[in-house]
């Protein structure tokens, strides 16, 4: 199990997942569908973005949904959730195209992944593969409109391996990403 709260000084981070509203915001056993950093019976694995957005776009990516038409029929739920703040692991040596690619460059995510985990790793911090160059930027109010922040950011994902004993909020349950996500998402075809 992972401890928290984090210890005074450590705050711990925010991730944010999506999931079927009917289930819990967590796996807890190693039957889970094989994903860019797993494969088939090497879980749990729990995958976390940055943000909300990165969130999103992950589903919207793996569903390849392009189409703001295709996202009426859509309900998941979205987790903000604390996460440990220290001890996550950097992969090297893996090319963006790795990173980034399609379904063909998960072999390569998921050897690494095995190594690192070989070697101890718990924890992964990594590009994420759904959002655009710059796209976790955020928002700002002006005036009564909404604008794109200033700062170009780019999105994390955090994988965490094994069971976990982490606090989650609901911060939509049963709701359908925003249109505005689409156009800052990398489509999964290589």
């Amino acid at each position: 199990m992972l401890p928290l709260p984090a210890p005074p000084g450590q705050e711990p981070r925010l991730g944010f997942r999506h999931c079927d509203p009917r289930y819990p915001f967590l796996w807890t056993h190693a039957a889970q569908p094989a994903a860019r950093w797993h494969g088939e019976d090497e879980g749990p694995a729990n995958y976390f973005c940055d943000t909300p957005e990165g969130a999103w776009a992950e589903f919207l990516r793996h569903e390849e949904i392009t189409d703001a038409a295709d996202l009426a029929g859509v309900r998941r739920s979205l987790w903000a959730v604390a996460l440990p703040a220290e001890g996550y692991v950097q992969p090297r040596s893996l090319a963006a195209a790795q990173l980034h690619g399609g379904l063909a460059s998960h072999a390569a995510c998921r050897a690494k992944a095995r190594r690192l985990r070989a070697a101890g790793a718990t924890r992964l911090e990594v590009p994420s593969a759904a959002l655009l160059p710059g796209a976790a930027a955020g928002w700002r109010v002006n005036g009564a409109a909404l604008e794109r922040a200033d700062a170009a950011r780019d999105g994390k994902v955090w994988v965490l391996f094994g069971t976990a004993a982490l606090t989650g909020w609901v911060a939509a349950e049963a709701a359908a990403p925003p249109a505005a996500v689409l156009p800052f998402v990398r489509a999964l075809r290589d």
